[in-house]
């Protein structure tokens, strides 16, 4: 295959079925992040209905890159919209739980099926991204004591919402498959 080949089989890696499916889920993250500006003074919440589009577009689309594609769309349309105060760190913070969810699928594409397994990914999933502004903190010279603990209760937080959101994701997936609304296979093409 020669370099510009690669290239075009790449874009063509997702039917339009697919990449339309996967940008409805970026599309609803950004929705609910917009929606959920509340201010319930719970440091995490938004990660519920992040973590339940990142698992459920990994379950609908099970090829990988599907959840980096979903988390690469996500943060464009968060930093073009001005939803994040960290810029370009809004990336790493979609990107992040995204690679995750890409991990899981890759070491267990059926793992959107078991409930235990979803929250599993979703709990830390959620608290790497919590990891992501800890960094910023340290490079920034914040004391390392206030630093770890506000860490410490924000992927705690991050991690108990995105587990909750997570357990929605296999009984919607059983569903849509017993219906015929998508694939049946777990391929990792």
């Amino acid at each position: 295959m020669t370099n510009a080949t690669q290239r075009i089989y790449l874009w063509h890696r997702f039917t339009l079925r697919e990449a339309v499916l996967l940008c409805f889920c970026a599309t609803f993250i950004v929705l609910t992040r917009a929606g959920l500006r509340l201010h319930l003074n719970l440091p995490g919440h938004v990660m519920f209905f992040t973590m339940f589009f990142f698992l459920l577009a990994r379950g609908c689309v099970p090829k990988v890159g599907s959840a980096t594609l979903v988390g690469l769309i996500t943060s464009l349309a968060s930093v073009m919209l001005g939803m994040g105060a960290g810029g370009p760190m809004v990336l790493v913070k979609f990107l992040l739980p995204a690679l995750v969810v890409e991990v899981a699928g890759i070491v267990s594409p059926a793992f959107v099926t078991s409930m235990l397994a979803c929250a599993a990914v979703g709990v830390l999933a959620a608290g790497v991204r919590a990891g992501a502004n800890t960094g910023v903190e340290w490079l920034i010279g914040m004391d390392e004591e206030i630093m770890l603990r506000k860490a410490a209760v924000s992927a705690a937080l991050n991690g108990l919402f995105g587990g909750l959101g997570s357990l929605a994701v296999p009984s919607v997936i059983r569903r849509l498959r017993a219906n015929g609304l998508i694939d049946q296979g777990t391929g990792t093409r």
